[in-house]
């Protein structure tokens, strides 16, 4: 028998009150924050108010910790990075010695313990040119852990991967579906000495000023107007997904995340992968290998305000798609969600200590 994870308490943790502007500028930073010169002007255009309120918004939305930061999120398969999601599990009851040592690689993004068998889910990367893999490092990591097993599910096709939270609808928004697009390809693509350079310049949090790209140019030695073409290059090219605003999902009322995974068959996920994807409350959608132990072919992510919001999206994601068989995994504790930084001495450091 599993046992039950406890929900961590986390002071700061419950949903703080917005305004209507409040939640039309967070709809706009996620998901059409533009890569401009002056990025918070062009926002105040579209809500309709000015610049500096839109600046003064925005940081007291930092500041409250609903934003988590406005950043670049660049591609890490186009940037050659090995990665996958992993299942591990590990000592129930007492999961945060596990959770510490996994957090310490650089390349683990997102941690979270979930209520099922496998309790512990993570995303891991390494660099295109690290000398132990990712199954060297997974292999460093279960010794470490202790983990009894671990189950790698890398990304086989990748149907969506666009964590936009709804702030103006409703579950009926966010249980309906909207138009189905292809696979996205998760190929390496080519990139030079001064893609690295931008990278570094400009990944992490970007500035709540009205010309936040300034100093990275200063830092590299150009133009702002150049720096911004060449982002808008790099995103042509797959390296830069987009610039957008990252949010706390309980400080911003989602309180839920369900982790939706069924059993497709094999021959119906090309048709309704990108079904399942379409639904406005579903961020991420994947194809992942199954194993003897584990049958679920397709893993949908479902955001919600509550643990029934997050299941009425994926009941009907079920009804339209006839697709019955599924788990929904449900997390209790977040151990750790960041952006990862790139081209960095870090990687290289953790794999020295353990003895790359």
């Amino acid at each position: 028998m599993t046992a039950t994870p406890k929900v961590r308490s986390r002071k700061g943790g419950s949903a703080v009150p917005l305004d209507d502007t409040d939640r039309k500028l967070l709809n706009l930073m996620q998901g059409r924050f533009p890569i401009t010169p002056r990025p918070y002007e062009a926002v105040a255009k579209q809500a309709e108010i000015t610049e500096a309120e839109v600046l003064q918004r925005v940081q007291h939305l930092l500041d409250e910790r609903i934003i988590r930061q406005v950043t670049p999120i660049f591609d890490t398969r186009a940037l050659g990075y090995g990665s996958m999601l992993v299942a591990a599990k590990v000592d129930p009851e007492h999961p945060w010695g596990p959770a510490k040592i996994i957090n310490a690689h650089p390349g683990v993004s997102h941690n979270y313990l979930r209520n099922h068998e496998f309790n512990m889910w993570f995303t891991l990367a390494v660099e295109p040119d690290s000398k132990l893999g990712l199954q060297g490092t997974l292999d460093v990591l279960q010794e470490l852990t202790g983990a009894e097993s671990i189950r790698q599910l890398p990304t086989l096709k990748l149907f969506k991967i666009r964590m936009d939270l709804e702030m103006e609808g409703d579950t009926k928004d966010l249980s309906s579906a909207g138009v189905a697009e292809d696979p996205v390809e998760l190929d390496m693509q080519p990139y030079d000495d001064f893609d690295r350079a931008v990278i570094r310049a400009t990944q992490g949090d970007l500035p709540v000023v009205p010309e936040p790209y300034v100093d990275a140019a200063k830092e590299l030695g150009v133009s702002v107007d150049k720096l911004v073409d060449h982002l808008t290059g790099m995103q042509e090219r797959g390296l830069l997904r987009r610039v957008a605003a990252i949010l706390f999902h309980r400080r911003a009322g989602f309180s839920a995340n369900g982790m939706g995974v069924w059993a497709v068959p094999d021959d119906r996920i090309m048709e309704l992968g990108p079904k399942m994807a379409s639904y406005r409350g579903i961020s991420h959608c994947y194809q992942r290998p199954t194993y003897e132990d584990w049958k679920y072919s397709v893993f949908t992510m479902a955001h919600g305000r509550s643990k029934e919001e997050c299941d009425a999206i994926l009941d009907s994601i079920a009804e339209d798609t006839g697709i019955h068989e599924r788990a929904t995994l449900y997390s209790s504790t977040e151990f750790k969600k960041i952006r990862l930084l790139y081209f960095t001495d870090d990687f290289k450091n953790w794999e020295r200590t353990h003895g790359a």
